[in-house]
């Protein structure tokens, strides 16, 4: 006979991720005129709010979407068919949009990786000195790699693309990132950033942003890609006067206010400390984990750890799906799966968003149970070298 589980589900993939109860209650709030006057003062403090968190004094166009949306936002206000653009594949998500860009009729030039670091800005230089035309348009990179745990450096990409000399728009997905690790919309010189709302802005899926550059705005005036819904202009004249030229989602948009007030009231620095900090205590119980078998951390490049989830590498012929479920019927905690090359050979645990030390004492202490049910060579201790880092700041920044 089937029973209900006590307590609390634990929701540790790496996105859609827990939403705080204050901003649940502001998405229960009963629904407002979008047309009326009173729906100026939500609007004009979500559009400057997300200015904050996307560190720029530029546009911020919101769409009731997915992330996915605002890729293919970014693409469409930007391009004109057959245009090269670069990408560098890092991952599962870099292929994904790879793969819309094709579609849209655009020419991907891909920078390949092993999955296990981020870009490599020294490759792209050389990819940008070697087109001479210039007829590579854009580069997009991904700057957290939601697949692999695996983080790009996007002001170095912006120094290779400036060292090349080239006119290339820079467009940076930060899906998994924004509001979780430091990102800097501006000073980076990124010309559109990518962004969705259910990941460490802490709410349902169904926002997604477009920070939009000069240089992006300007490239959308002649851009010949079809675009209706994702136009940017209808958005920002609407935007102007704090509306928006469709129906929008008013009660994320409510959710979005306090969420951006709860970021606040921590403090973005704190935010960035603490999701590296969690980030850190969690390899660190990898590391012990694998002292006795082949457990790896996906990313092999410490400088590209992600503060925002983990992707741990299981002992070859063990399966991590299998671990994943086994965890899920017996402690009733969700886990995220390998994707792409990556399908049941890793598992990720997402440790962003409303997330505290205690939360992730109880998901590594879950992941280590499961472990030993499922008979996957590993040390002890994972789940106490976590607890090292967290009670020791020095030992967090060594773990770092």
């Amino acid at each position: 006979m089937n029973s209900r589980p006590a307590g609390r589900h634990f929701l540790q993939i790496p996105g859609p991720t827990n939403v705080p109860d204050r901003v649940l209650h502001a998405i229960a709030e009963p629904t407002i005129d979008h047309r009326g006057p009173g729906f100026a003062d939500l609007g004009r403090a979500v559009l400057a709010g997300m200015k904050r968190v996307m560190q720029t004094s530029g546009p911020v166009v919101i769409y009731p979407a997915s992330g996915t949306g605002a890729w293919e936002a970014a693409l469409a206000n930007t391009l004109s068919p057959g245009d090269t653009i670069l990408m560098a594949r890092t991952g599962w998500f870099a292929t994904l949009w790879h793969e819309m860009a094709t579609r849209l009729g655009l020419k991907p030039v891909v920078l390949e990786t092993d999955w296990r670091r981020g870009a490599d800005p020294a490759a792209i230089e050389a990819a940008l000195r070697e087109d001479k035309d210039h007829r590579i348009r854009a580069v997009c990179v991904v700057h957290n790699e939601t697949s692999t745990g695996c983080t790009s450096r996007i002001a170095e990409v912006r120094r290779a693309i400036d060292a090349a000399g080239h006119p290339a728009l820079l467009m940076v997905d930060t899906i998994s990132s924004l509001a979780s690790i430091d990102y800097r919309h501006e000073e980076w010189g990124v010309d559109v950033t990518v962004a969705g709302s259910q990941k460490g802005l802490m709410l349902p899926p169904g926002l997604s942003f477009n920070a939009i550059s000069r240089k992006a705005l300007a490239a959308s005036e002649t851009a010949k890609l079809p675009r209706s819904y994702w136009d940017w202009r209808p958005m920002l004249d609407a935007n102007a006067g704090f509306y928006f030229p469709y129906t929008p989602a008013t009660n994320l948009l409510r959710g979005l206010q306090e969420a951006i007030a709860t970021l606040e009231e921590e403090g973005m620095e704190n935010v960035f400390a603490r999701h590296a900090r969690h980030g850190a205590a969690t390899r660190a119980a990898v590391r012990a984990w694998g002292r006795s078998g082949g457990i790896e951390i996906q990313c092999l490049e410490p400088r590209d750890y992600s503060g925002s989830l983990t992707a741990v590498r299981l002992p070859e012929g063990k399966s991590a799906d299998a671990l994943r479920a086994l965890i899920l019927q017996r402690f009733n905690m969700s886990l995220g799966n390998g994707l792409g090359q990556l399908k049941d050979r890793v598992f990720r645990i997402g440790h962003l968003g409303d997330f505290n030390d205690l939360s992730l004492i109880g998901t590594l202490g879950g992941v280590e149970m499961g472990l030993r049910l499922a008979g996957i060579p590993h040390a002890d201790g994972g789940v106490a070298a976590a607890m090292a880092v967290l009670a020791d700041k020095d030992e967090a920044a060594r773990a770092a």
